[in-house]
């Protein structure tokens, strides 16, 4: 969540206000390319496509005047290292950035607000995460080693 200021212009002079964004949630698909340096290690790059639901909400003086959803598609790219600590099992690490490109808005509102005219905006959406995590693998249908 990120809250910023501006100072509205239009019917209002003095008039102040806020735009709150939101990323409700993101997905990813991606394909992985790695290197085994032993057979315990595994260190891979990562990339693809993401989408991510954002919402911004506008207000002013304290009043809501308007909101914006959009569900957006961008790519993503990261890497991470994965170690097999017993037969089976393994854990991993891992950092993904995500971009999800810059969008205008223009925001109209009833006559006698701020926004009747309209009120532009612009916003850019990027994510960085980190991935901590744990994985049993089955193996099911293949002979025990």
């Amino acid at each position: 969540d990120r809250t910023f200021s501006f100072p509205a212009v239009g019917t209002f002079p003095g008039a102040s206000g806020t735009v709150h964004l939101k990323n409700s949630w993101f997905d990813t698909l991606t394909g992985r390319i790695g290197y085994s340096f032993t057979p315990a290690w595994l260190w891979y790059f990562q990339g693809g496509a993401a989408w991510a639901k954002n919402t911004a909400d506008v207000n002013i003086n304290g009043f809501q005047v308007g909101s914006a959803d959009r569900t957006r598609t961008g790519w993503t790219v990261g890497g991470g290292i994965e170690w097999m600590f017993a037969p089976h099992w393994s854990a991993f690490l891992e950092g993904n950035y995500m971009d999800f490109g810059s969008t205008d808005r223009n925001l109209v509102t009833p006559i006698g607000t701020v926004c009747q005219f309209g009120c532009g905006f612009s916003t850019k959406a990027t994510a960085t995460t980190v991935l901590v995590g744990v994985n049993y693998r089955f193996n099911w249908g293949k002979a025990p080693y």
